[in-house]
């Protein structure tokens, strides 16, 4: 154990200051409130702060800071959509994740690995070389490779698959990244305390007010809060907010889960996805391979995990490699994603006035955190809907005008 952590933890008075206050108490008014304290509101809240000057802002958390989706993740990072839509939203999103570690003063431990989508076959091999020219139109770095640089870059996979699914090639996007998903929410919620925010954690909604069709207050299990503009950012749980102001969506919640090897020596430097076996896998700074696979099949408001999941990814791991045969998984999780029909987030205003709307983002909301607490942000100050989110708005669903994201989805991730 390194002494200066040692002579930490041994001290009563601790040199340290805490990652970020925490209030005694609730304000009885609030400039906004976010309901959500994951990474998406919290990128909000410190956006709002940062770039607006909106300091009177509460961010409303029913658990604690990021234990929902942003600490279920699997923490990848990429902008290979299909949709010109898609791209330029997720590009604009990696160019912000480059610079935060030094917004921050904190290691997110953000490592650009290079990202391959393998594909099994013929028809998956057209959507790659589609998606491949439709993300270097718009300048992001993605092209087609064959098996042999597939191998090159990870000679340990099996690109037969045992024989009943040959890999036959893949996009590969080489900005593909991870990050350390916990430091994530702790450097934004950090970053807004320290501009003036309050988080409050353990506080749960349990109401909200709204009055000739605009938000006029939140009530809470600690009191009431009386405010012009709230934001909801609370992933699986949206329904149920929405609920409470009498508004409808297309969302509908799935479990996603994940799980994570035990520690060993580096040798997986890429990010490996296949859509056909169902199995996406990076390995961390710390030695251990995170993997996820895709949905579960049912609708279900739960976090509960399944030992079904477990022998069906295992199994198509050791379809790619198959020398993890010995290899112990010692954990595994599950989050609720928020799925919308066209595979893409809804964004922006709602037909209630000061109630605005960061949801349905299934299984791809981790990366894209900044750029949505950016236009989030952007959004909730001037009341009107940022440029690369105007096509993500509610009421698409209303005009039919869908964005058709699904084909860039691949597999839960």
């Amino acid at each position: 154990m390194p002494l200066r952590l040692l002579k930490f933890g041994l001290s009563q008075t601790y040199p340290e200051p805490r990652m970020f206050r925490q209030p005694d108490r609730l304000k009885s008014h609030y400039d906004v409130v976010i309901i959500g304290g994951g990474g998406h509101g919290l990128a909000a809240a410190y956006y709002l702060a940062k770039d607006h000057g909106m300091t009177n802002v509460a961010v409303i958390e029913k658990g604690y800071l990021g234990g929902g989706n942003t600490g279920r993740n699997t923490t990848i990072i990429r902008s290979n959509y299909l949709t010109p839509e898609g791209v330029k939203f997720y590009d604009q999103s990696v160019t912000l994740w480059q610079d935060l570690a030094e917004d921050f003063n904190l290691n997110l431990f953000y490592s650009t690995r290079g990202h391959f989508t393998l594909a099994h076959t013929d028809s998956a091999l057209r959507t790659m070389r589609w998606r491949a020219e439709v993300n270097k139109h718009f300048g992001v770095a993605s092209e087609l490779v064959g098996p042999q640089e597939i191998q090159d870059a990870c000679p340990e996979m099996d690109l037969h698959c045992g024989g009943h699914l040959p890999v036959l090639g893949a996009l590969y996007h080489a900005p593909g990244s991870i990050a350390r998903h916990d430091a994530v929410a702790w450097g934004y919620g950090r970053g807004a305390d320290q501009r003036g925010v309050e988080i409050h954690q353990q506080t749960e909604v349990t109401g909200i007010t709204v009055k000739s069709g605009r938000v006029t207050g939140v009530q809470t299990n600690r009191g009431n809060i009386s405010t012009n503009k709230v934001l909801c950012a609370v992933a699986g749980s949206t329904p149920r907010l929405l609920d409470m102001v009498g508004l409808r969506s297309p969302l509908y919640v799935h479990p996603l889960q994940a799980m994570v090897s035990e520690p060993m020596k580096a040798w997986l430097d890429a990010i490996i996805v296949s859509g056909s076996l169902h199995v996406y896998v990076s390995q961390t700074a710390r030695g251990e391979l995170v993997m996820g696979a895709s949905l579960d099949p049912y609708e279900l408001h739960s976090t509960r995990s399944t030992f079904d999941f477990v022998e069906g990814l295992c199994t198509h791991m050791l379809d790619l490699f198959p020398f993890l045969s010995h290899v112990k998984i010692v954990r595994q999780w599950a989050g609720m994603a928020d799925m919308t029909p066209d595979f893409a987030p809804i964004m922006g205003k709602t037909p209630i006035d000061g109630f605005y709307l960061d949801s349905g983002w299934g299984t791809w909301g981790f990366k894209a955190t900044p750029v949505c607490g950016k236009t989030m942000a952007a959004t909730v100050a001037s009341d009107r809907p940022h440029e690369l989110i105007r096509e993500f708005s509610l009421d698409r669903f209303e005009r039919y005008d869908l964005v058709g994201e699904k084909g860039a989805a691949s597999v839960g991730h």
